[in-house]
């Protein structure tokens, strides 16, 4: 009976996804848990989702349902709270390299020239896409956990600082900045 009040299951879809269509989300990883009671077993779902805009705004959720569909809402829902803001350079890749840890998880971030394309493991790889990341080298190291997997890419991405800011904390002007690092690559090469 409550159900019908709704409007039932999926039914409510009309202007809502036009509003929310700035955003794209990637299943990550589901898991299947089985809880034993007297009648035999009970499954659950839980859902990892990445939600971005491709624009330097990115989140992870976690959601708990019985069946797929709802743990996969509450999952997208609970990314689209927890977004977090990450500068990139020229809207393709990371400024910087970077290091990220979460429990037995570490990834290394590194940023590609252009052409270099995504080159990163599955949990890492959908975060780049929906961060609108285009040029990027990855590695994980230790856990193959993709809860671990993503939260280490976020603990990374949290670290990534723009060169203004960096600029500003030394006291120098950003186009200083800038040149130094013009030598330095120029040296390289």
């Amino acid at each position: 009976m409550a159900q019908n009040d709704r409007g039932g299951r999926g039914r409510d879809r009309g202007p809502r996804d036009e509003v929310e269509s700035e955003f794209v989300d990637k299943l990550v990883h589901i898991n299947r848990v089985a809880k034993v009671v007297k009648g035999g077993r009970r499954f659950g779902f839980a859902a990892l989702v990445v939600v971005g805009d491709q624009k330097g705004r990115v989140g992870f959720g976690h959601g708990k349902a019985r069946e797929v569909p709802e743990a996969i809402r509450k999952a997208t829902e609970s990314a689209k709270r927890d977004m977090i803001f990450v500068p990139l350079r020229s809207g393709r890749t990371l400024h910087h390299d970077v290091e990220g840890r979460h429990g037995a998880g570490k990834v290394l971030l590194r940023a590609a020239t252009p052409g270099t394309g995504i080159i990163a493991g599955g949990p890492m790889r959908a975060v780049f896409e929906t961060l609108g990341v285009q040029d990027v080298v990855a590695k994980s190291l230790g856990t193959s956990n993709p809860y671990n997997m993503v939260r280490a890419t976020f603990d990374a991405l949290k670290r990534q600082m723009h060169p203004k800011d960096i600029a500003a904390q030394r006291g120098l002007k950003y186009s200083t900045l800038q040149s130094r690092r013009r030598e330095l690559i120029g040296a390289e090469e």
